[in-house]
């Protein structure tokens, strides 16, 4: 009985702070949206990711580190005291989010390796690559992109190869290659896993900052911006654009504006200022101090959140 108490308030408690820090989250995103960004893309893409997913972290972190630590300290073992309707409630509530977050993830996967199989039957290596190969692909696939979570690859169609010079081609490979090293189909599958309602709009923002990340990744002179913009441009008029893939990332995909949008970017490009770099810094600062705030007042936490969970079982 102990241990049955222990895991419906774990999960009660979980899913109160996942579903509380996921409405603060939409409330605050939507005041933060139309102010100018100050950070670099890639910045404010792990920026917006570590948005997105601080409801999971934060419920993770209360439920492990304070929830169940305080009950097992402080609850005696001996008592038996039922527990009331709303702590069953939560709890299966809570495991009817992970049932639904485990089957959308695994239902995206499942497509995914559909569609990459069907790209990639009968596909040659063009450059097998120590850790990523890259893969020449029919027109049934984008015109370039990014696939695989485990086994990650690149693959690039007939019309692209055809279409881009070699300097266009290496620089959008580049772009391909910072997708690779940023997990971005990863971060997508994790997205998959959270589903939540009134998100979106967090996560098509995450997912234009990803795209402009990956530029930044791929270019580092005016020249590869400009042949960057060049790709874009003949592959985006060549090719029709292709919704955003659940778990790849295409070069050049829907919305038009998107495209734009990049393109008017690397044409503008230039180093990157300090100022991202400060930015950097004072996020880390604050979290640095939010952490050694919880390890100093950690025992006073501990009684406080097992009063909590004693008012939640009442």
């Amino acid at each position: 009985m102990f241990a049955m108490r222990g895991i419906i308030i774990s999960l009660g408690v979980f899913v109160l702070v996942y579903c509380g820090v996921s409405v603060a989250v939409q409330l605050t995103w939507r005041k933060l949206r139309p102010r100018e960004p100050r950070l670099s893309a890639a910045r404010r893409a792990d920026a917006l990711f570590a948005f997105r997913m601080l409801p999971l972290i934060s419920a993770i972190f209360v439920t492990v580190a304070l929830a169940l630590p305080s009950f097992l300290i402080f609850e005696p073992h001996s008592i038996h005291e039922r527990v009331g309707v709303i702590p069953v409630a939560l709890a299966v509530f809570a495991l009817a989010l992970v049932l639904v977050g485990a089957v959308k993830g695994t239902g995206a996967l499942r497509r995914a390796s559909r569609v990459i199989a069907a790209w990639t039957e009968n596909a040659p290596i063009v450059h097998a690559g120590k850790a990523v190969p890259i893969l020449q692909v029919s027109e049934k696939a984008p015109a370039m992109t990014a696939a695989g979570i485990l086994r990650r690859k690149v693959l690039v169609s007939e019309t692209a190869a055809a279409l881009l010079t070699t300097d266009e081609l290496q620089v959008a490979l580049r772009h391909e290659m910072a997708h690779v090293r940023r997990r971005d189909n990863l971060r997508k599958l994790l997205l998959e896993c959270v589903a939540f309602p009134g998100m979106r709009g967090l996560e098509a923002a995450w997912l234009e900052a990803g795209e402009l990340a990956a530029d930044e990744g791929a270019v580092s002179t005016a020249e590869e911006a400009l042949d960057l913009a060049a790709a874009l441009i003949k592959l985006s008029r060549a090719i029709p654009l292709p919704p955003p893939g659940e778990l790849t990332a295409a070069l050049v995909h829907s919305p038009a504006s998107l495209v734009d949008a990049r393109v008017k970017r690397l044409l503008a490009w230039n180093e990157e200022s300090a100022s991202s770099r400060r930015s950097a810094m004072w996020w880390a600062i604050s979290a640095g101090a939010a952490v050694l705030g919880v390890v100093v007042s950690y025992g006073h936490l501990l009684v406080h959140v097992h009063a909590a969970t004693e008012w939640l079982v009442r």
